[in-house]
């Protein structure tokens, strides 16, 4: 049975509807007593693999269609252990072959402790080259975080 990501809208200007938690892991913190930078992707995989499967519905590996062509981190606290963070995610733009991701890491009482973006390239692994964003996916994005501009 799948888990409802979806956040409460308890505050309209919070543009993220998608909530996923992650424990941070032991094995995480590095020698200055914090999440290592590294990790903000991690946290962002997980959110961004959730909502794939729970917005999208594609849960399998097979269905991944796309390839990752750029991230950006922001850093704006520090992450602890032991915590549970939680990570909103969105889709932020639509292109003719690429999708915007945008990312918060949250403590549990909301602080943003990091932020991102990833674009995802729609890919072909038969063919070995990038393609249209199909139209059923656009859709789909578009029906939970659009309209988008």
């Amino acid at each position: 049975m799948s888990t409802d990501h979806t956040l409460p809208m308890t505050d309209a200007a919070d543009p993220f509807r998608f909530l996923h938690p992650v424990t941070v892991r032991f094995r995480d913190i590095d020698v200055a007593g914090h999440a290592h930078h590294a990790d903000a992707l991690i946290y962002f995989e997980e959110a961004r693999w959730a909502y794939w499967s729970e917005v999208v519905g594609k849960a399998d590996p097979e269905d991944l269609r796309y390839v990752l062509a750029e991230c950006r981190v922001r850093w704006h606290a520090r992450v602890l252990w032991p915590q549970t963070v939680n990570v909103a995610v969105r889709v932020s733009r639509l292109g003719r072959k690429h999708f915007e991701m945008e990312y918060e890491v949250r403590s549990v009482d909301g602080h943003k402790l990091q932020s991102g973006t990833t674009v995802q390239v729609m890919y072909d692994f038969e063919e070995g080259t990038s393609m249209r964003l199909p139209d059923d996916l656009r859709t789909t994005l578009e029906a939970f975080d659009g309209p988008f501009s």
